[in-house]
């Protein structure tokens, strides 16, 4: 038999991201966000099966071990290990059909999915804060559109988003328990809209700084902090706060970072990774951060993990403003639009967007990335205040960044810009 038990309780723990072999078919994957999964490997009926054990958060080495044994030993009885624990879900649904219990694990069958294995709640949260207090114990067989309506119309208006976001969730629910052979109605949350009719709530947007300000907040993070050096990057780069917080400096190759696709939102992020192209300013700021960095990411928290998604816009709160962090995104927008002649497509990718129809996209294969480049630079010469560069265009050619003598930056712009 094949060797096992290769791995050891340090190894586990401090191994950076990749696949590692425990023996007789058990494996740990570690990912490049931070999370981790056990999964076993196993032959049965000559078909190779994959299956996964839980993640490292909550399995440990030990108990991976012990579960990968038992499936085995399923195997080598000619049992499928897959469809007999789905078997078994599906019987300790039927003796625990209660919305909870049923939501619970839809939301573990989801976790994969999700960004950091949901850990952060928010999937949950809508259900856990507006729909279980309420409906938990109901079985889910019995759930039906006047429960939804009564539990859901006190939020139905005045927090329309995470109404909307709890109804989701309800539906997937509902699916999920279909899936486990119960009798329940799929159209539950669509006859509940109906009773709750159309929202009176207004969306509104992030709020954001006009481009013409951001400089002179830009220029107040003076401090050579975590969280002063994450939001000069996040204003630099115009990413979103996710991929930026969890930035590694193995992403990092020269002047661009690659943002791998399981960190973007949207359809971009499901199967490209999204290459960003680092000003001179940027690549300032990182060589700042690098003091900082822990564990392989840029912007660590304090006591563990990353920098927190509300670090950078209490900091914003502080100092009164009701500006919030994501807002730069659409003050980079509104510059590009407003300052320079940027193509749409080229302007919409340089904020990660999907530009285009699908036909469109298959054609073009092409990031922008130089193109973005200068358009960065330029942007990034506006936060620093310098005037030194103009851009200036050719005929049927991309913008690109012409300096004035003396200015250190705009000559790096432009040297990055044609190639020299």
């Amino acid at each position: 038999m094949r060797a096992l038990n290769k791995l050891t309780s340090v190894k586990v723990k401090s191994a950076p991201p990749g696949k590692y072999n425990d023996g007789g078919g058990l494996w740990l994957h570690k990912r490049e966000d931070g999370g981790a999964q056990w999964f076993l490997r196993v032959t049965v009926h000559g078909r190779r099966r994959e299956m996964g054990l839980g993640n490292l958060a909550s399995v440990s080495l030990k108990e991976a071990r012990e579960t990968a044994e038992r499936w085995r030993a399923a195997a080598r009885a000619g049992v499928d290990p897959i469809k007999e624990r789905e078997k078994q879900k599906r019987e300790a649904a039927r003796l625990d059909n209660t919305l909870r219990a049923v939501a619970e694990d839809a939301f573990e069958a989801r976790k994969a999915e999700l960004k950091g294995d949901g850990k952060a709640g928010r999937w949950f949260s809508p259900l856990e804060l507006h729909v279980l207090p309420k409906l938990g114990k109901v079985p889910v067989e019995d759930l039906d559109q006047q429960d939804i309506k009564n539990t859901l119309a006190p939020i139905w208006h005045e927090k329309a988003d995470t109404a909307r976001k709890a109804m989701n969730r309800l539906s997937i629910v509902l699916r999920h328990a279909a899936a486990l052979g119960m009798d329940v109605d799929l159209q539950a949350t669509e006859k509940a809209k109906a009773l709750l009719g159309r929202t009176r709530h207004k969306p509104q947007n992030i709020p954001s700084m006009p481009w013409q300000e951001v400089p002179a907040f830009y220029q107040s993070l003076s401090e050579p902090t975590v969280t002063h050096l994450a939001l000069r990057l996040l204003i630099l780069t115009g990413v979103r706060s996710h991929p930026l917080r969890f930035m590694r400096l193995d992403e990092i190759e020269g002047d661009v970072w690659t943002i791998q696709a399981e960190a973007m939102k949207g359809r971009l992020g499901k199967t490209e990774n999204f290459r960003v192209p680092l000003s001179s300013e940027a690549l300032r700021v990182v060589e700042l951060a690098k003091p900082h960095a822990r564990d392989g990411f840029l912007f660590p928290g304090a006591r563990k993990g990353v920098i927190s998604d509300a670090t950078m816009a209490r900091l914003m709160e502080r100092r009164g403003l009701k500006e919030r962090p994501h807002g730069f995104r659409s003050s980079l927008r509104t510059w590009l639009a407003e300052v320079t002649d940027a193509p749409h497509e080229v302007a919409e990718t340089a904020l990660g967007h999907v530009a285009g129809s699908t036909v469109e996209r298959a054609y073009r294969r092409t990031d922008f990335l130089e193109q973005r480049r200068a358009l960065l630079e330029r942007w990034s010469l506006h936060m620093i205040g310098s005037s030194a560069c103009t851009c200036v265009r050719s005929a049927g050619s991309a913008p690109y960044l012409k300096s004035n003598a003396g200015d250190e930056y705009g000559a790096l712009a432009l040297r990055k810009s044609v190639g020299s």
